[in-house]
């Protein structure tokens, strides 16, 4: 149920979208679905920090929000999380591992006293293709799957809007980060690191240096790319013919009628979407359509804010 101002009008629902690097917090209007823009904001975050500082840097861009919203919050956050307790699982995973076994929840509401009375966490990818499916490019698709590609690969298998994350038709807890193709883990080929990594291989005998670690960063070789380097062009086509390849027999067993895409690699879209494409035509679904994402950063907002009015996630 929606709380409700005096006057019968709904109050807004407060949201927060966790990432390694920053966390954003907004308003988000029920009568449109839509976050509120003036209310928008997006602070640092760094994911390396200590829990405390950490929870304070959540807490406080929480606190910057407008008064008169709701106490019910939506909170997506990246895993690995338990989403219904509220507690990190993070230990392994080299970002958060301050959270590991802290009870996330707690700790937000004894910040935000008085403004908190429950935390609806879900998964950010999860969260990001709720908002696609409710406002944007997986609207209208009864069974989609959703990627978000950023330092790696997250994934959303969604039937008629929920997240499925069980059952033969989808990877291991949904995630497609689980896979592996050409033998390897999937994001030892589809991440940040991946592709820099074969750029470095590719680029071994020239000027470059071929270590990952102090060689240009995929925005660098995404660029490379579009000016016509052959090496450039080849990382960013292994790596999304691979995902594709991964990806393909899921998409058959799943039955989805759509690909949406989304996260910060997907802004050289003229780049992923040829090799993504050729990648799936390996499976039983060629012609499936592979779309970008119409809301990429407010999609995570719609989402957390719908699975907030919908009252799932930790008490």
């Amino acid at each position: 149920m929606t709380a409700a101002r005096a006057g019968g009008a709904p109050v807004p629902v407060p949201v927060l979208d966790v990432g390694g690097t920053h966390v954003t917090a907004a308003l988000v209007d029920p009568g449109t679905s839509r976050p509120v823009p003036s209310t928008v904001l997006r602070r640092p975050l760094r994911a390396h920090g200590g829990a405390d500082e950490i929870l304070d840097a959540i807490a406080s861009a929480a606190s910057e929000l407008p008064a008169g919203h709701g106490t019910r919050w939506g909170v997506a956050m990246p895993g690995p999380f338990d989403y219904p307790t509220g507690v990190g699982r993070f230990a392994g995973v080299g970002k958060f591992e301050s959270l590991a076994g802290v009870d996330v929840g707690a700790g937000l509401r004894e910040r935000l006293t008085g403004r908190a009375e429950r935390l609806c966490f879900l998964n950010d990818a999860d969260a990001f293709a709720i908002g696609e499916y409710r406002a944007g490019a997986a609207r209208g698709h009864e069974r989609v799957v959703c990627l978000t590609l950023g330092t790696g690969v997250g994934s959303s298998f969604l039937s008629a809007g929920r997240p499925v994350h069980t059952g033969p038709s989808v990877p291991p807890s949904g995630h497609v980060h689980r896979l592996t193709v050409h033998g390897r883990p999937l994001e030892d080929t589809v991440s940040r690191r991946g592709i820099r990594a074969l750029y470095g291989r590719l680029t071994a005998n020239d000027e470059d240096d071929p270590d990952e670690q102090h060689g240009p960063d995929v925005h660098e070789i995404a660029l490379r790319a579009v000016q016509g380097e052959a090496a450039a062009a080849e990382a960013f086509r292994y790596a999304f013919d691979a995902l594709g390849r991964a990806l393909a027999p899921w998409i058959g067993l799943f039955e989805a009628t759509a690909v949406v895409v989304g996260g910060s690699m997907a802004q050289s879209w003229h780049l992923i979407h040829p090799a993504l494409t050729a990648g799936l035509a390996t499976g039983e679904r060629p012609d499936v359509p592979v779309l970008p994402a119409l809301r990429p950063a407010e999609a995570p907002l719609i989402g957390a804010a719908h699975w907030a009015r919908r009252g799932q996630g930790a008490p």
